[in-house]
């Protein structure tokens, strides 16, 4: 069964990239997700490795959702994914038009913002389902947190020349990054004290780390059984701060809907069992935007 990290990145080279960006700052987005139509479509047509798992993830959940696991639902789940790029690079350059960010409940905005207001630090558990990045527009125009100390892990094997390209364009955000594959003391220690002075902080929670198949547990999503990382939910639960689980779907003109849920764990499994829950929820709310092109389910 591969897993995430052995999968060759596809459609992603960097000369390619940079002339997506200058077509985008001359002609638009529409030009670009013109583009990123027939980029998406050749990159379908040989990657028959990724074209597979697509198929495999919509038979799973064809009786759940109806969407049968057809070459045209395969090719709509690679296009939802291809246009998530496109918008991570108006994200990242603070292009993207604040007021396209909604909350699916207006209580659950207020809980953040009431936690953000105590200073005393907010991890948000996420995951590879629409896009989280979203929210760094979300988090520049808050005035009424200005300067928000943001952390993020990213993994050091994840989409290499795309997440380097995002780098170089990214305009200025207080961001601390770390390594997955790096969590130790050290990091702990440094995080809590972000954390400790009003920062927050993101982790994926539906990924395992290269070479950490040992710390992972195993639960059911749509019925079947799949590894998710234990590193994730043990760090949310050193830091004793409020722990969000956070999705990020993309609706109709290019809006976000931000899917928020609290979650006042009493041990680690009930954590990891809840945050499982909210996953296979939010999912089902928009199936074509779950991106986990791999072989992620057990057979």
């Amino acid at each position: 069964m591969k897993q995430w990290y052995e999968i060759k990145e596809q459609a992603a080279g960097e000369k390619r990239l940079w002339l997506m960006w200058y077509i985008y700052k001359f002609a638009g987005k529409k030009a670009i997700n013109f583009i990123a139509f027939f980029v998406t479509f050749f990159t379908f047509i040989f990657a028959k490795d990724i074209r597979n798992y697509s198929k495999k993830y919509l038979k799973i959940i064809e009786p759940l959702t109806g969407i049968k696991p057809s070459i045209f639902n395969q090719f709509r789940h690679f296009l939802s994914y291809s246009h998530v790029l496109t918008d991570k690079v108006e994200i990242f350059s603070n292009n993207f038009d604040k007021e396209k960010v909604l909350f699916a409940s207006a209580s659950e905005c207020e809980l953040l913002y009431s936690d953000l207001d105590k200073q005393k630090g907010v991890f948000f558990i996420c995951s590879h389902v629409g896009n989280t990045d979203v929210m760094r527009t979300f988090f520049i125009n808050n005035t009424r947190h200005p300067g928000l100390r943001v952390n993020v892990f990213f993994s050091r094997t994840q989409s290499r020349i795309f997440n380097g390209f995002i780098n170089k364009i990214a305009k200025e955000i207080p961001l601390n990054p770390y390594l997955v594959e790096e969590i130790g003391v050290n990091t702990a220690i440094q995080l809590k004290d972000s954390l400790d002075n009003g920062g927050i902080a993101f982790i994926a929670g539906d990924r395992v780390a290269e070479n950490s198949n040992a710390a992972v547990f195993e639960a059911e999503l749509f019925g079947h059984k799949v590894n998710f990382p234990v590193g994730s939910f043990k760090i949310a639960q050193l830091m004793e701060v409020p722990i969000y689980f956070i999705i990020a779907l993309k609706t109709k003109n290019d809006t976000y809907t931000i899917h928020l849920e609290k979650h006042k764990f009493t041990t680690l499994s009930n954590l990891e069992q809840a945050y499982v829950k909210f996953l296979e929820k939010t999912v089902l709310l928009s199936p074509l935007q779950f991106y986990h092109f791999y072989d992620l389910f057990k057979n």
